[in-house]
């Protein structure tokens, strides 16, 4: 049996604050005490820091086909990524081929996690290609432990998009059998007229990428898929919320008591639209794109009230010469940025440092909301007797310059280049076993293990209790 303890440390988890020692035992948590004094394996001294249970980031897209090319990072440079960061799970999605079969996408994705993973891992389904053999794979798909699908309301010509019709049948089987919808909400005709147009006048610069889509863009997409959801009655959440117009249609749903919460990244919560004005626009180009100072503190008002739920990072990176296969061409520009490291010390740094968030709320906002909305919940998600042993050591007076050589996706720049954070995890634990040590990950591909989720119970997920 091996053993850690985690001594001298501030416990916070989605609702209290207390010191305390924690040991772990084969992976999972076997003790919380005031103070313990006894043997164990492995010792952490988290004195002045805090303990936060490890964070999800229900939003990776790893070793990704994408727009020609594929993105940087596989499950192994990833998965280490997150671990640098603090993430100890990441739920990733699976893409359905054209005329494939869901269950052979699952079998594809467990094939590029196996044998590379450092961290946990899950999976999303991507629904792209609807008929009655796809359709009766559903409960197949979450029996076989991902109880999560996804669609698009775009990329049509990309062959993502599913029309309304397909989007409301796949959310009435996927609800009755105990699952939770995800949507990309973006009106695909009213940003391909504004993209035509664009190009028509020679328009090709990646500022265009932010003008061919503004807020209404996403706003439509929004409003169609809540009314959508709830046509059927589903459960519904929305992915990489990025507008002012977006956060107050959920808002509004959720107050009607529709089951419907949103998802935001870091990088919304840090960046504003002049960033497609910079010479290096072309980094930033991701869909949807960053929006207005507006929208940004209207994300984290959203994270304050409670209809943003999670923050993933939406993790699809591309390097400078994959980014430059659009120089000529906005649409050419691979859409994706880096994200899964800098979850937890941006919301951190931007959240509590600056008084936005308290430590319980960053607590629910990086991992027990997620855990919840997924289903994995209290497996994962806090530091409780009988969880897994996923903890983050934070030192909330380091300061750390997020630079390409700092971190560790495999791309050649850092989108955070500028940015200084205040509070850093210093520690990364993943079932009992230290992966990560003041920025170095020292676990070995292949320890990270999928983590199967089951149909919610009473068919309704747990976050909208």
């Amino acid at each position: 049996m091996t053993s850690l303890i985690v001594k001298n440390g501030t416990v916070v988890t989605a609702s209290e604050s207390f010191r305390a020692d924690v040991k772990a035992e084969d992976g999972v948590i076997t003790k919380i005490a005031s103070s313990m004094d006894e043997d164990a394996d492995r010792m952490v001294d988290a004195r002045g820091k805090l303990v936060v249970p490890g964070g999800i980031d229900g939003h990776t897209h790893f070793e990704m086909p994408f727009m020609g090319t594929t993105t940087a990072d596989d499950f192994e440079s990833g998965t280490v990524s997150a671990a640098a960061g603090g993430v100890t799970t990441v739920v990733d999605f699976a893409v359905q081929q054209k005329g494939g079969s869901l269950l052979e996408a699952l079998e594809s994705w467990h094939s590029k996690a196996r044998g590379k993973a450092v961290v946990d891992y899950g999976f999303h389904m991507i629904f792209r290609d609807l008929n009655a053999g796809t359709m009766g794979e559903i409960r197949r798909v979450m029996a076989a432990g991902v109880n999560t699908f996804k669609m698009f309301t775009t990329y049509r010509r990309e062959g993502l998009m599913l029309d309304d019709g397909e989007i409301a049948e796949v959310m009435k089987e996927v609800s009755s059998a105990g699952g939770l919808v995800a949507i990309h909400a973006e009106s695909n005709w009213l940003a391909e007229r504004n993209v035509q147009s664009f190009l028509g006048q020679g328009k090709t610069a990646a500022l265009y990428h932010l003008l061919s889509k503004p807020q209404i863009v996403e706003g439509e997409a929004v409003q169609r898929a809540i009314t959508l959801a709830r046509y059927v009655g589903a459960s519904m959440y929305i992915v990489h919320l990025s507008s002012r117009m977006g956060r107050e249609l959920v808002r509004e749903a959720r107050l009607s008591g529709l089951p419907v919460f949103a998802e935001t990244c870091p990088h919304y919560l840090v960046f504003n639209d002049s960033v497609y004005r910079r010479e290096d626009a072309a980094h930033f180009v991701m869909s949807p794109p960053i929006k207005a100072e507006e929208d940004r503190l209207a994300l984290w008002q959203g994270l304050i009230d409670g209809d943003v739920k999670t923050v993933g990072s939406d993790h699809a990176d591309f390097t400078r010469e994959q980014k430059a296969l659009g120089k000529d061409d906005f649409t050419k520009i691979p859409n994706g940025v880096a994200g899964t490291e800098v979850i937890l010390p941006l919301l951190y740094s931007e959240g509590v440092g600056k008084g936005r968030l308290s430590v319980n709320r960053f607590v629910q906002v990086t991992s027990t909301n997620a855990a919840r909305a997924y289903n994995i919940f209290p497996r994962k998600g806090t530091i409780a007797v009988g969880s897994d042993a996923d903890m983050v050591v934070i030192d909330p007076d380091r300061k750390v310059r997020l630079t390409a050589d700092f971190l560790h996706a495999k791309i050649d720049y850092s989108i955070y280049e500028d940015y200084v954070t205040q509070g850093y995890p210093v520690a990364t634990i993943s079932r009992g076993e230290v992966v990560m040590e003041e920025n170095q990950v020292v676990a070995r591909p292949g320890r990270g293990s999928f983590v199967p989720r089951g149909p919610f119970p009473g068919n309704r997920c747990p976050l909208f209790a």
